[in-house]
């Protein structure tokens, strides 16, 4: 603690103190017992505090009662808030935030990924091969090994891995292995003999099987066909769900997320995680959007909302199509590498409109992942005709937030229409800066034009929000602040024709993973800024992200994570204690 806290005694002198705020009423929300006095449970300052408010982007101090935010303005005006129990965080040289959200992540996924054969940093289809040979070693005979997290783009090999190069060390269990983006998987004999799949299958639509030059499956297969594999893992139990739901929520609270819009949320798990929340096992705030199984119950039941907001369902979660890198994002032209095919649109238009039109009257919030510029497009248009179908006087919403997950290759002539359609822009720009190594193969350097074209969707008026879409990528805020801001990989390679002009400002950067998720989600009134009576929300980080140079932000540590009031996360070496 520095030496400002002998100014303790000072309290009643105060008020007299510039850019102060004026006393609020004790705050009893979410279970917190309403204090009587204006003290304070905690007391932060001593370090650059950035508010996501324009009107007053930076203050000197923040006091916390309960669960929300009493006063912010300059250090000697906070003095009137600290009492003999206040908590005081002297930040240091360290640097706070409104707290971080990732607006779109997978957080049971986040836990999973801790418990099965981690495949992020393999680097070739040898080291693949050999990861796979050590597991199976631990493996029972005849038991599934599922693993994830591969991805061949950097691999010397330059080629997706094959059923032949794992059956060797695996004849008899069944090997699954999704990449990392969740889009495609590879499988060994085993487990294609397991589940039927021959030279004479066909793919469900939406989907593909790679198939070899004489005709046998290479072991391939891509979104929907990726489902035939599912009877190869065995469910987890709901005590298991819970456990990795709560593995992945601390993770994330360790590295400085406060809140999570989780995708693709399966229904069956959403009182799993209401429970965790309610029980005070959840650190992690977050916003659900569930699988379209979900929609029939989440439209019958409304909205729901547990622990004072902890947990909150209302939206849901669709695809249009695949992923870039297994070339399933639908485009308008065919793969500059691979001519034979545009990719693979999952959504059907007539069934998507129609539940478009329904969500319009219930008050859904859809969600919908959009990769390719054919996939934006689809989207786009089928937004526009759900929206001329119903009258705005049947809307359930005046504004519905609806959401475009991932906006990654869209067509220029499409970028003004998120805004004319109220269309969010949700995208993870780790995503670019690890797809700038491949993006220009598949694509071809004119469609690089409109390619994770986040400053020309902004310019354009369109809302946007970020995320990482972790386990794909690390799900790191530091990475994901990076990216928006260099627009180059970690190495700081950036490569030709990169649109380096697409990168964000620190300040709208800041407000992508704030402000602006919080708008995403419909709470822009409690969450994502620094303000009295906001939620008392919270990531400190050990330098100042917003000035020091762009490499540094990779190594700035997280010091700590305020959720509701509550510190859910301390570094032990935070605020340089023990130097």
């Amino acid at each position: 603690m520095s030496a400002k806290t002998w100014m303790i005694s000072l309290a009643v002198l105060a008020l007299a103190g510039c850019g102060q705020t004026e006393p609020v009423e004790p705050v009893d929300d979410g279970g917190n017992e309403a204090p009587a006095s204006n003290v304070a449970d905690l007391v932060i300052w001593g370090g650059s505090i950035y508010t996501a408010v324009d009107d007053q982007p930076m203050v000197q101090a923040v006091a916390v009662r309960g669960n929300r935010i009493a006063f912010v303005g300059d250090d000697a005006a906070a003095q009137a808030w600290i009492g003999e129990e206040t908590r005081l965080v002297d930040l240091n040289g360290g640097a706070m935030y409104p707290g971080f959200t990732d607006s779109h992540i997978h957080v049971y996924n986040v836990g999973q990924r801790e418990r099965t054969l981690n495949l992020d940093d393999v680097t070739s289809v040898a080291q693949l091969v050999s990861r796979v040979e050590a597991a199976i070693a631990e493996t029972p005979a005849g038991e599934t090994l599922a693993g994830r997290g591969w991805i061949e783009t950097h691999w010397p090999e330059g080629r997706f891995p094959t059923r032949q190069d794992l059956d060797p060390v695996s004849p008899d269990n069944p090997v699954i292995l999704r990449r990392a983006d969740g889009h495609a998987l590879i499988a060994n004999s085993a487990a294609l003999d397991a589940v039927g799949i021959t030279r004479d299958s066909v793919a469900p639509s939406g989907g593909e099987i790679l198939f070899d030059e004489a005709g046998e499956p290479t072991g391939l297969l891509v979104d929907t066909a990726m489902g035939a594999m599912s009877s190869l893992v065995e469910a987890p139990s709901p005590e298991v769900v819970r456990e990795t739901y709560a593995e992945g929520a601390e993770r994330l609270v360790s590295l400085g997320w406060t809140g999570a819009h989780d995708m693709s949320v399966p229904w069956s798990i959403v009182p799993i995680i209401e429970d965790l929340a309610i029980s005070g096992e959840l650190p992690l705030r977050s916003y659900l959007s569930v699988g379209p199984e979900g929609y029939a119950p989440l439209a019958a039941g409304g909205h729901r909302d547990v622990a004072s907001g902890r947990v909150i369902t209302r939206a849901v979660k669709l695809y249009m199509d695949g992923a870039l890198g297994s070339r399933g994002a639908a485009l308008l032209e065919p793969y500059a590498d691979r001519p034979e095919t545009s990719g693979l649109a999952i959504a059907e238009a007539d069934e998507t409109i129609g539940l478009f039109t329904d969500a319009l009257r219930q008050g859904i919030q859809m969600n919908v992942h959009a990769i390719g510029d054919r996939g934006n497009r689809y989207l786009l248009d089928w937004v526009e005709e759900a929206r001329a179908q119903v009258p705005e006087e049947e809307w359930a919403l005046a504004d519905p937030r609806w959401r475009d997950e991932h906006s990654q290759i869209v067509d220029p002539a499409d970028i003004p229409r998120f805004a004319e359609l109220g269309v969010i822009a949700s995208f993870q720009p780790s995503h670019a800066i690890g797809d700038l190594h491949f993006a220009p193969d598949r694509l071809g350097d004119d469609r690089l034009v409109g390619a994770y074209a986040w400053q020309s969707l902004l310019d354009a008026g369109a809302h946007l929000t970020g995320g990482s879409d972790a386990p794909v990528e690390q799900g790191d805020p530091r990475i994901e602040f990076y990216a928006a801001v260099a627009r180059a990989d970690l190495s700081g390679f950036q490569g030709e024709n990169w649109h380096a002009e697409e990168a964000l400002s620190r300040e709208d950067a800041l407000k992508l993973f704030t402000a602006w998720p919080a708008y995403a989600s419909f709470r822009e009134d409690d969450l994502g800024t620094i303000a009295v009576g906001m939620r008392a929300d919270f990531t400190v980080f050990s330098a100042d992200i917003m000035t020091i140079p762009e490499a540094e932000i990779l190594t700035v540590e997280p010091w700590m994570t305020v959720v509701d009031g509550e510190v859910v996360y301390e570094n032990a070496d935070a605020f340089h204690r023990g130097e």
